[in-house]
C-alpha cells in the first residue's frame, strides 16, 4: 500500500491546495497517514508570506533530510509559495527533494507518485490533462474551503503573493457551484469561498446576464447560486480588499440568508502615508467608508482585519494613527504581524528595513493587547444570550466545538452530531473563545 503525508503551513488557500493534491493522490491509489514517519511520499506545502512560516518549513525539511541520511526510504516533494524564482538556491540546499512544485502546479508531484506505483500512462494522463480541475477532496467534516479566484493583481510593496501565485484568475461559476454541490452531498454544511482578494472574483470572466461588473459574475453571483444548494447552511468568504468591496456585494451579504455577516478586511495600516508606501491603493477614508456601509446594512456584523507593524519607514506618528483607527473601528479580531522582508518584493529591493526589531516587537505587543481588549468587549455582548453554532468537532464525551455566524469559537456539551446547527446559550466569555450550553439540554456543561 502506497502512503502519503502532507504537511501544510500558511493560509486557507494552502489548506485547499493540500486537500486538492490529496484527492489526486488518492485517485491513483495512495492512502493518507497521520505521521510522515509512515509515509512513502512526504509533501511539504510552504508559505513565503512570513519568515517564520518559511523557517518552519525549512526546519521540517532538515529533519526529513536527516532521516533519509540515516537510511529511511521515502520521497519528498515541496510545493507552495516558497517555490519560485529562487528555487535553484533551495535545490542546492536540499538536493534530496524530488519535486519542487509552484502553487497549484501539482503535475510533478502526481507524476512522481504515479511512477512510483507504476500507474499506467493513460490513467495518469487523464488526471494531469485537466482532471485536477474536477478532483475534489472528499471532506472529513462539516466545513470546507472552496478557492474561487487564484493569484493577486495588487502588488503591494511588501507582499510576495503576486510573485508566487501569479495574476488573478477566476474559476467559472458552474465549476464552483458543481464543487459546492459535491461537498454538500458529502455532508458539508458550511463553505468558505477563498481568494487572495476574493471580491475581485469574476472581473476576468466573460460578461453575461450576471448583474456584476459590466454583466460579469461577481461574489454576489456565487452567493445567490450557493443559496439554492440544498444542504449548505452557511457561506463565508475571505480575504477582502476594500476597493473591490462593492455595495452590491455588501448588500448580498445582508440579503442572502446563508451568507455569514463576517468580514475579514485587511487594513494593514491606519496611516495614509504608510498605505501609500505600501501601495495598497486606497486611503483610510475609503476603508472607513466601507466599514460604515457594512454596519449601516448589518449593525452586528463581525469585522476582522490584518495589520503589519514595522514596515519600512514606519514612524511613531504613523503607528499611532494605526492604533487610533483600530480603536475607532472596534474590530472583533485583529491579526497582527511584524514586517519581515520577502525576497523579490519591491520593499525588499528598494525600501530599507529600518525599524529596529525591538520596536517591531513593542508595537506588536501594543496591537495584541488592543485586540484582546476589543475582542473580549465584543464577546461580552453575547454573555447570557443564545447564538447559533455549527458543530465542527465532537469527542466521545460529548464535548462539542463550533463557531457562531460571526466566527467566534464556542465550546459546549451536546448530544448532537458534527454538522448540526444548534442554539447555544453563552455562559462564559474570553478574548479568544466562548463557553456555553446546548439550549435544548441546559443541564449539559463542558468539563
Amino acid at each position: 500500500m502506497a502512503t502519503y503525508n502532507i504537511w501544510t503551513v500558511g493560509c486557507q488557500m494552502n489548506v485547499a491546495d493540500s486537500q486538492k493534491l490529496a484527492a489526486g493522490l488518492e485517485r491513483i491509489g495512495y492512502t493518507a497517514v497521520p505521521d510522515d514517519v509512515d509515509a512513502d511520499l512526504v509533501v511539504i506545502n510552504t508559505c513565503a508570506v512570513r519568515q517564520h512560516a518559511e523557517d518552519r518549513a525549512f526546519s521540517k525539511l532538515g529533519v526529513l533530510r536527516k532521516r533519509q541520511a540515516e537510511g529511511a526510504k521515502f520521497d519528498i516533494a515541496v510545493m507552495g509559495c516558497s517555490v519560485g524564482p529562487k528555487t535553484a538556491d533551495l535545490r542546492r540546499r536540499f538536493p534530496n527533494v524530488a519535486v519542487w512544485a509552484p502553487p497549484q502546479q501539482f503535475d510533478g508531484i502526481l507524476e512522481l507518485a504515479g511512477n512510483a506505483r507504476d500507474v499506467s500512462e493513460g490513467e495518469l494522463g487523464s488526471l494531469l490533462d485537466g482532471g485536477m480541475a474536477r478532483t475534489w477532496a472528499v471532506p472529513s467534516g462539516s466545513t470546507a474551503f472552496v478557492p474561487v479566484i487564484h493569484g493577486c493583481d495588487k502588488f503591494c510593496t511588501y507582499c510576495i503573493v503576486p510573485l508566487r501565485r501569479g495574476r488573478e484568475q477566476s474559476r467559472p461559476v458552474d465549476d464552483i457551484l458543481a464543487e459546492v454541490r459535491f461537498l454538500a452531498g458529502h455532508g458539508v454544511r458550511e463553505v468558505t469561498l477563498l481568494g487572495q482578494t476574493v471580491e475581485a472574483y469574476g472581473h476576468d470572466l466573460d460578461a453575461g446576464a450576471y448583474g456584476g461588473r459590466d454583466g460579469r459574475p461577481d461574489l454576489a453571483t456565487l452567493f445567490a447560486g450557493i443559496d439554492a444548494i440544498d444542504g449548505i447552511a452557511r457561506v463565508r468568504f475571505l480575504t477582502s480588499y476594500p476597493k473591490d468591496m462593492t455595495d452590491r456585494i455588501i448588500d448580498a451579504v445582508a440579503d442572502q440568508p446563508k451568507v455569514c455577516e463576517h468580514f475579514n478586511i485587511p487594513v494593514q495600516s491606519g496611516s495614509n502615508t504608510m498605505l501609500e508606501r505600501m501601495r495598497r491603493g486606497y486611503a483610510v477614508e475609503l476603508f472607513e467608508e466601507r466599514v460604515a456601509r457594512i454596519r449601516a446594512r448589518m449593525p452586528d456584523a463581525a469585522l476582522a482585519t490584518d495589520v503589519i507593524v514595522g514596515c519600512p519607514g514606519e514612524t511613531e506618528a504613523e503607528f499611532a494613527e494605526t492604533v487610533a483607527l483600530l480603536e475607532r473601528v472596534g474590530f472583533d479580531v485583529i491579526h497582527v504581524a511584524a514586517y519581515s522582508p520577502r525576497p523579490g518584493t519591491y520593499a525588499e529591493r528598494r525600501l530599507p528595513d529600518d525599524v529596529p526589531a525591538e520596536v517591531k516587537k513593542a508595537r506588536l505587543r501594543v496591537i495584541e493587547g488592543l485586540h484582546a481588549r476589543s475582542s473580549e468587549r465584543i464577546n461580552q455582548r453575547l454573555l447570557g444570550k443564545t447564538a447559533e453554532v455549527l458543530i465542527e468537532q465532537l469527542d466521545e464525551l460529548g464535548r462539542a466545538t463550533g463557531r457562531t455566524r460571526a466566527g467566534q469559537l464556542v465550546h459546549f456539551a451536546s448530544p448532537g452530531q458534527v454538522g448540526d446547527l444548534l442554539d447555544v446559550e453563552i455562559t462564559q466569555v474570553t478574548s479568544w473563545s466562548l463557553r456555553g450550553r446546548d439550549a435544548r439540554s441546559p443541564v449539559l456543561t463542558v468539563v
